[in-house]
């Protein structure tokens, strides 16, 4: 049972990760502070293939209304995707998501709005941050130093998301479940972190939360689980010395057609854990949970 017990102990048993202090750092202008601040990154998808409605966008005109729409309440950062990371979506190969994705991100990059880019191709990453993207969403789990070289040569932010077994987000096999997760979290990402510092990279989020469809994990409990398990621990991986960042589920399982609730609940847990930035397809949502939060400050 989630309730204050459980969270009392939990911040008893790791009290010295929860005043570990993070890296502050400014991305093109922007200053991003550390939790207690927090930071929304809005979703725009190009891909029909993805599931939440809300977001999907269905020409360029769209996408770059979505994207100033969602700027304007609240989100720091715009994330756009031209590939859904779900099991059965359609591969887009690298050219067409370029020509889907360079004129979004030239428009909002255009309006001063720093956009971030879904990605585990080196191709794809290169051709926006040339047009002008501030963050690369990594999505792959394998060969990641082109990225972080790329990212460091324009001066841009990454998005180091966990991938567990696999060269990318389309391609991983089971999940392998450990008693204490966050310690295999904090291995995984201090390696990824010690080579992106190397190659240059200054700014940086790590996102560890599942995510992505692995193979076995058909059992919405267990997912659901897995998550606010790794929301409330986020706060023991501040030893790393970098921000958090979680992308928000949904469960529809559990919230059915008052499934567009979902983000703000696990956005609540997010933030018990300590996370600075929270991507969200609920902008507006998600922004009245921050801020009654934060009034006791």
């Amino acid at each position: 049972m989630l309730d204050l017990a459980f969270l009392s102990e939990l911040a008893d048993r790791h009290a010295g990760s929860l005043r570990t202090p993070v890296t502050a750092f400014e991305l093109r202008g922007q200053s991003f502070e550390p939790w207690p601040e927090a930071s929304m990154m809005g979703v725009v998808n190009l891909s029909r293939d993805s599931w939440y409605r809300e977001s999907v966008v269905m020409n360029v005109e769209a996408a770059v209304r979505r994207g100033r729409r969602l700027a304007v309440e609240g989100a720091r950062i715009i994330d756009v995707g031209a590939e859904s990371t779900i099991l059965n979506a359609l591969r887009v190969d690298a050219e067409t998501q370029v020509s889907q994705l360079l004129p979004v991100v030239s428009e909002l990059g255009a309006d001063g709005i720093l956009v971030s880019v879904e990605s585990y191709h080196p191709e794809v990453s290169r051709a926006c941050l040339q047009a002008g993207a501030a963050v690369i969403n990594l999505t792959a789990g394998e060969r990641t130093e082109p990225f972080y070289r790329l990212a460091a040569e324009h001066g841009a932010g990454v998005i180091i998301c966990y991938v567990q077994n696999g060269e990318n987000v389309r391609e991983v096999g089971d999940f392998q479940w450990v008693e204490d997760h966050s310690s295999v979290l904090y291995d995984y990402f201090a390696r990824e972190i010690e080579l992106a510092v190397h190659c240059g990279v200054k700014c940086l989020w790590i996102d560890p939360g599942l995510g992505f469809y692995y193979k076995n994990l058909n059992d919405s409990g267990a997912r659901v689980r897995y998550q606010i398990e790794t929301f409330l621990n986020s706060f023991r991986l501040r030893t790393l010395g970098w921000p958090v960042c979680h992308a928000l589920p949904h469960a529809f399982e559990y919230f059915e057609e008052e499934v567009r609730c979902a983000e703000p609940f696990f956005g609540l847990l997010a933030l018990l854990g300590q996370t600075d930035l929270l991507r969200t397809h609920e902008v507006a949502r998600l922004r009245g949970v921050i801020e009654s939060m934060q009034t006791n400050r």
